[in-house]
């Protein structure tokens, strides 16, 4: 593991990197005209450096709290890493957020200034401005000259300055403030340190190497699209910083502009949640499916999968490894199926790291089989992002692996993870009851439902508070029901309900792309939606989704019947957090009728 850190703060990388190799490409910035420019080490220094002077000279103090509103874009690692300079603190906010959860979320972090990415941002803190007098200063990333002006007004501003800041960090001085996504009650403000986000982000580095380090004369990259407002994007923005990572930014997590980039930018590894690799796959599929190659394509799929078991059980020594004839016809698909699934990726990926929710086994086997490893890990914002990951050399796919190095995990009585390391967060702000409940001698209580098998490796199979119990007595676990259910390529949401309900039931929400797709394929032409939930070929197909998802549980556990929805639950409704969970109480009070006539 990665030595816990003794003195300085996360930003302290940026300068000691320039000093080492000031013409090292760090990032990749894309400028208006669509295209990729490199920034240099000592380039992306003297930008922080310029910007910090701007922050004391408008008057950002050591221990003040600057709210960012913005999507993943250059300008916000610009401005984590010079608050960081001066020992600030930036506080994150989605940019989807209400007026209401910015007023709690400044409120509660207390924020002296605020960056919003453009005006619309700027109205929704110009409607709650009032009850903020602690807030006096608003930048906008979108507004002509915006940044030139503040950096500016820094000019005056001596380097040493900037410097006696930074040299007053500590790894033990807060360097965030991430606020939860308040699925079961009003959003917790973690407080996170510099000494968190560096033992997570070396330990990480460290133990991933082939990730970080790729072979000799291939500099390591990756294109960050995950929200720079969640602890995922945050960790990977500081990890590649710290690890001479080149870092891109992309601030839409939709398949429509996020694939052009990747082909432009050419990551070497990526970091998403499994609704990305879902997406390259049926993509993969369905352009198959259009050149009358499906039957080629399945094919492939069942050679990958079995490829990718045959080289795991060798890993755990239960199996001697691909058989001559499966890597010969391994072979003969790599450039038929397996290379095209890599170039949608941007063609150089190999790696890939997956959180924020469970993968299917049998996805993370294909993308494996195909070449692309994917190390399924798992944590909280209050863990600093991952406390569990797969080890390169023994990747167990279908779970979220192993503890960190330096972490430990136990697995309560009742089922709950708990967490200890240098990760684990400092408590909630403002909040020493919560912080309480949670933390127990260093001990982080994830609320989490988990099992560690035979080899150590950990598998999540829901959360305490989402267990359903019907009026029979039973206790379901709502989570791997829909995410067997979601698994079907014409599915893009499924929610299961009955607490408090004879039996289980489900609500479904569509992939309109694929039905339609999977329409055209048939001879069909498209539907509307509110045509397409009642059609019965649509329905037959969901079923068998849904029979899939049964074989996993028993009677008492399966879902006796669903209905299709008309439109897909949207952050936008309030029925999704940022990072696409469910916020299952909204949606149910949002589908109170629909809900009510599955147990008619």
């Amino acid at each position: 593991m990665a030595a816990s850190p003794q003195v300085g703060g996360v930003a302290d990388a940026v300068f000691r990197h320039a000093d080492e190799d000031p013409h090292r490409v760090a990032l990749g910035r894309k400028s208006a005209d669509g295209q990729w420019r490199d920034v240099s080490a000592g380039q992306f220094r003297d930008e922080v450096l310029a910007l910090a002077k701007g922050l004391l000279a408008q008057g950002v103090r050591f221990g003040d709290r600057v709210a960012i509103m913005s999507r993943t874009r250059y300008e916000w690692t610009l401005f984590d890493f010079a608050l960081w300079t001066v020992g600030a603190q930036p506080v994150p906010v989605y940019p989807t957020a209400s007026a209401d959860q910015v007023l709690w979320t400044l409120h509660d972090s207390e924020v002296v200034a605020c960056v919003v990415e453009n005006e619309d941002h700027a109205m929704t803190i110009a409607s709650v401005i009032d009850r903020l007098p602690g807030l006096t200063l608003l930048w906008q990333l979108d507004s002509e000259d915006a940044l030139e002006d503040l950096v500016a007004s820094g000019a005056q501003v001596e380097d040493d300055v900037v410097h006696r800041h930074r040299r007053a960090v500590t790894p033990d001085t807060v360097a965030t403030v991430i606020y939860t996504s308040g699925t079961t009650g009003r959003p917790k403000g973690c407080v996170l340190t510099h000494a968190n986000f560096m033992t997570e982000t070396d330990t990480v580095i460290a133990r991933w190497e082939p990730v970080f380090r790729p072979s000799p004369g291939d500099e390591a990259s990756t294109l960050l699209f995950l929200p720079l407002a969640h602890v995922f994007g945050r960790m990977v923005e500081v990890a590649a910083i710290r690890g001479k990572v080149k870092l891109g930014h992309q601030p839409a997590m939709v398949a429509k502009e996020l694939l052009p980039d990747l082909t432009a930018f050419r990551p070497t590894f990526i970091l998403a949640v499994p609704y990305i690799f879902e997406k390259v796959y049926h993509a993969a599929r369905r352009r198959a499916e259009a050149s009358g190659r499906t039957g080629a394509f399945d094919r492939a799929v069942e050679l990958a999968v079995r490829y990718a078991e045959a080289a795991e059980d060798k890993a755990f020594g239960t199996g001697p490894g691909p058989s001559a004839s499966l890597r010969m016809q391994h072979q003969l698909y790599e450039k038929l199926v397996y290379g095209k699934v890599r170039d949608a990726m941007g063609g150089r990926v190999r790696h890939a790291m997956s959180g924020g929710s469970a993968m299917e086994r049998r996805l993370g086997l294909f993308f494996a089989g195909a070449g692309v490893t994917i190390y399924e890990g798992y944590g909280l914002t209050e863990s600093t992002a991952a406390a569990t990951a797969n080890p390169p050399e023994r990747t167990r796919f279908g779970t979220v692996g192993l503890p960190l190095p330096g972490t430990t995990v136990h697995i309560a009585d009742d089922g709950e993870v708990w967490l200890h390391g240098g990760h684990v967060f400092a408590g909630y702000l403002n909040d020493p009851v919560a912080s309480e409940a949670v933390l127990h001698d260093g001990w982080l209580s994830t609320g989490d439902i988990g099992a560690l098998d035979e080899y150590g490796y950990l598998t999540i199979t829901g959360r305490k508070k989402e267990i359903l119990v019907t009026s029979g007595g039973k206790s379901v676990s709502p989570t791997g029901l829909e995410e067997r259910v979601r698994s079907h390529p014409l599915v893009a949401q499924c929610i299961v309900v009955g607490n408090d309900r004879p039996y289980i039931a489900a609500l479904v929400t569509l992939d309109l792309e694929a039905v339609e797709h999977w329409r055209a394929m048939q001879g069909k032409p498209p539907l509307a939606p509110k045509d397409l939930v009642r059609d019965p070929e649509l329905e037959t197909e969901v079923r068998r989704s849904v029979v899939a998802a049964n074989t996993m549980v028993s009677q008492a556990e399966s879902i006796r019947t669903f209905r299709i929805l008309a439109h897909q639950f949207t952050e936008e409704q309030g029925l999704l957090t940022p990072s696409l969970k469910l916020k299952r109480k909204a949606i149910e009070r949002a589908y109170e009728v629909e809900v009510n006539a599955l147990y008619r």
